[in-house]
This record gives structure tokens, sequence and C-alpha cells, in this order.
């Protein structure tokens, strides 16, 4: 059963950088997309970003595109999501979620009902 942890979460003003990392247990991340999503107060769980299992082709959500870097490193089995140029509106809870595809060309979706396994999330705070 694959288990995945987030870390690297913490309080960074703005235009600040942080990097997450979503740890995977349990098995492989190879025949899983990985996606990253956030939830502000009194917000609902939005996308951010996602990585496909194979060819690592990458999606953004508008609102972070050309400031947020998602990547995976298979020696380890982890996912990064690298964030730059922070600002307030990025404060929430930042959660990563595989999605099982079985194959090792699975792509990358952003749709939150598609995964299968979520993490339990890390604060991410930008200070104004």
């Amino acid at each position: 059963q694959l288990q995945v942890a987030e870390s690297g979460g913490g309080l960074v003003q703005t235009g600040g950088s942080l990097r997450l990392s979503c740890v995977a247990s349990g098995s492989s991340l190879d025949y899983y997309a990985i996606g990253w999503f956030r939830q502000a107060p009194g917000k609902e769980r939005e996308r951010v970003s996602c990585v496909s299992s194979a060819d690592g082709s990458t999606k953004y959500a508008d609102s972070v595109k050309g400031r947020f870097t998602i990547s995976r490193d298979r020696n380890w089995n982890t996912v990064y999501l690298q964030m730059n140029s922070l600002k307030p509106e990025d404060t929430a809870v930042y959660y990563c979620a595989a999605r099982y595809w079985g194959t090792d060309d699975g792509p990358c979706v952003m749709t939150l009902s598609e995964y299968d396994y979520w993490g339990q999330g890390t604060q991410v705070t930008v200070s104004s």
C-alpha cells in the first residue's frame, strides 16, 4: 500500500522560496502520476501542479505558472515542488497525492477526484 508524506512547509516572507517534498513509501512511484494541491482557510482544495508517471510531463495552475516547478527524483521515490516568488495568496496547506495508472506512461492529471492516495499536508505561510 502506497503512502505519501509531505514536508518542507514553513513561514516565509513575500518573494521568498520553499521546496516541498513528497516522499513515497510502500511502493515505487514509477506507475503513479503525482499531483500537488492546496487548501487555504475557508476555501476549497485546488490544484497546483502535476507530473506524469512516465516522461515527466507537467502541468501547472495559472496562478503558479512561472513561479513553481514540479520535479521527480526516481532514485529517492520523491517528488518536489519548488516554489519561488511566493505571495501571501499562496498561503495554504499543501498536499501531495498519487494516482495509480499501473503503467509507466500514465498522464498528468489535475483533477482531485482522480487521485487515490493523499498525504496529511504541510503548512505554507507567506507573510506580507
